[in-house]
């Protein structure tokens, strides 16, 4: 007896509904690999990377974990970086956070939840290093929004820095590294400003972000 079932019937008319729709598609993503952009995203599942940014399969290569972090110990995430950015040849590479994120949440209030938070204090230790920005905010809840956007401008900083990105700046590769963050209740998407095309633009663009009001320059 198949598990699911309803799975596998939701699937089966996905299919038949793209074949009707083009004829060819499953045969062309069969073949080809050749994906623009890196996405580095939450794994929560309302955060759906090629839906929210109307991209096709095969358009757009993604590596989810929670709360979207960067961390130079994970072999997971810098094995699909370096597939990404040395094979596929991406030219961008996304880090998309999202408000109401609860790994955020759990890390700012230090809620205990047994395993993940040792993976969560790489979020404590972002919280620490803005502690005056974050306790300047009496809101709870627009702190921790604050939290989910200094948490993106820190992992754009951690791709930054990885040898993977710095490589391939130096044997002069295009590739820009971008800090999004989506908002679940609207569905829309606000740059942060923190895009790094080369290894000089680092240290500039990250304390120019920091240094303008949390909400200046969202789109």
């Amino acid at each position: 007896m198949r598990l699911l079932k309803d799975l596998f019937e939701n699937n089966q008319a996905w299919a038949e509904g793209v074949v009707e729709a083009d004829p060819g598609f499953f045969d062309r993503l069969s073949k080809i690999h050749s994906p623009k952009y890196l996405w580095i995203g939450c794994a929560d599942s309302r955060v759906p990377a090629n839906q929210i940014v109307g991209l096709d399969p095969g358009e757009l290569f993604v590596h989810r974990n929670v709360a979207n972090l960067v961390v130079h110990s994970d072999l997971n995430c810098l094995s699909v970086m370096q597939f990404a950015i040395e094979v596929l040849k991406v030219e961008h590479v996304i880090v998309c956070g999202h408000y109401g994120c609860g790994g955020v949440a759990a890390a700012l209030f230090n809620k205990e939840l047994g395993l993940i938070e040792n993976w969560l204090r790489y979020i404590q230790d972002v919280a620490q290093t803005h502690q005056e920005r974050l306790d300047a905010i009496a809101v709870p809840r627009e702190r921790c929004d604050r939290l989910c956007e200094l948490n993106v401008i820190e992992q754009v900083r951690n791709v930054c820095r990885t040898t993977i990105v710095r490589d391939a700046w130096r044997k002069g590769q295009k590739l820009a590294v971008h800090g999004w963050v989506y908002a679940l209740s609207d569905g829309r998407l606000r740059d942060l400003g923190m895009t790094v095309a080369n290894a000089d633009d680092l240290v500039v663009r990250y304390e120019a972000v920091l240094n303008k009001p949390p909400s200046e320059g969202l789109a």
